[in-house]
């Protein structure tokens, strides 16, 4: 007894009395219209809400069913693919922390803020690392790149096929992967916004590692990253001197788990069974209707958002459908915009990092008819606070317009 009182008298730091996630969260749920995390279906929160053992004959099987799902969602055959307990920035430091290390070499295709992180990762593990870097809001072009390979050697090369920071596409990314391969170079492609939201067909195009996050084209929980190496790239994984520079990022333990069913670390089982089920409603759409809806969604974003006056960030041409960026009108504050779009019509869009746009996502769950005429008609009744000269009903009219016209594409 005088054990139990004498530990409870160490502790001299009070219980603190919050509020419960009830009275924290606001009433109405947002709706999610950013850069990610965005909604999810219903089997999929269903699936989040579980938890099983992380070592059981049932992950064994989901282990397996996640990865036949994921060949499909890369459109590759490769025998590595791997989960990871973290968001799709641990995959990219997944990617970087295995295939480099000092002697090594890589060019990092740099046009905003998430394909620069792949020189700070690559700096990180000791790797001489070169930026190819163009202005923000401008795509990286297959002639740069053959311009720079020329008589250089790199062991690596990194690019995004979308910059989510801008709304820009790599449109050239499947000639700069068959130029990386003409020069001995691996290519490692960021797909966080892209994967199942336009097309990307890994081994056809030659890519060597690509990834992507749970929390936006797939429309699942965030937390769980996938990443898939091809062989010449397993190959320069087993080249590694070691030692290597991360534990739980390390591809080879990893291996142990998503191949052989052995321990690693507790997997995120919650995040997987999502995962699953997420990837399941891609492939029970299939990509081409995927690649459709998201195609069809977003242009019919993008005509009501300028019929309503606004001008979009990105040229036509390499225009994302994804991440759909916005100019922000002269005199306008964007976070005020944001933070009434938030407090007044419960939507939320993204901010950028550096430029003066504000970005709407369209990804997965995001791209349903619905979603869109509550997101512009938000944009445009935040905007005219500000005095910004936007015409809501002839966007509401345009998007409209568009969607009638599309079909059975946008639900």
């Amino acid at each position: 007894m005088g054990n139990v009182e004498s530990l409870g008298r160490v502790c001299g730091i009070a219980a603190p009395a919050l509020p419960s996630l009830d009275q924290l969260l606001p009433a109405e749920p947002l709706l999610l219209m950013g850069a990610g995390p965005v909604p999810v279906a219903a089997e999929v929160a269903r699936a989040g809400g579980m938890v099983i053992n992380h070592l059981g004959p049932t992950m064994d099987r989901l282990v397996e069913h996640i990865k036949q799902l994921a060949s499909y969602a890369f459109q590759t055959a490769d025998e590595h693919i791997l989960g990871i307990g973290g968001p799709a920035s641990a995959a990219m430091e997944m990617a970087m922390g295995n295939l480099l290390w000092p002697g090594r070499r890589a060019l990092v295709l740099q046009n905003g803020w998430f394909s620069g992180r792949f020189a700070e990762m690559a700096a990180g593990v000791g790797a001489e690392v070169e930026v190819l870097a163009v202005p923000e809001g401008q795509a990286v072009c297959a002639e740069r790149v053959a311009e720079r390979l020329k008589g250089q050697r790199y062991d690596v090369v990194t690019m995004v096929q979308g910059e989510t920071s801008s709304g820009v596409c790599t449109v050239d990314l499947p000639a700069i992967a068959c130029l990386c391969r003409q020069h001995g170079a691996l290519a490692v492609v960021d797909a966080v916004c892209t994967l199942s939201t336009m097309p990307l067909d890994k081994d056809a195009w030659g890519i060597d590692v690509v990834f992507t996050g749970s929390q936006k084209g797939l429309s699942s929980l965030p937390g769980v990253a996938l990443i898939a190496f091809s062989d010449a790239a397993w190959e320069q994984v087993h080249q590694h001197p070691g030692p290597r520079p991360h534990w739980c990022l390390d591809a080879l333990r990893a291996q142990h788990f998503w191949q052989h069913h052995q321990y690693h670390y507790t997997a995120p089982v919650s995040g997987l069974l999502a995962l699953h089920e997420a990837l399941r409603l891609v492939c029970e759409e299939t990509l081409e209707r995927r690649f459709a809806r998201h195609r069809h969604s977003s242009l019919a974003l993008q005509a009501g958002i300028e019929q309503m006056g606004l001008v979009l960030a990105a040229p036509r041409p390499i225009r994302l459908n994804s991440v759909v960026a916005i100019q922000v009108p002269a005199g306008v504050d964007n976070a005020r915009v944001r933070a009434d779009m938030s407090s007044r019509f419960h939507v939320e869009i993204s901010g950028a990092f550096g430029l003066d746009i504000v970005r709407i996502g369209q990804m997965g769950e995001q791209c349903r008819a619905p979603h869109l005429f509550r997101v512009l008609h938000a944009l445009g009744g935040a905007l005219t606070p500000e005095g910004a000269a936007v015409d809501t009903s002839a966007g509401m009219a345009a998007l409209e317009s568009y969607l009638s016209h599309c079909g059975d594409d946008v639900i």
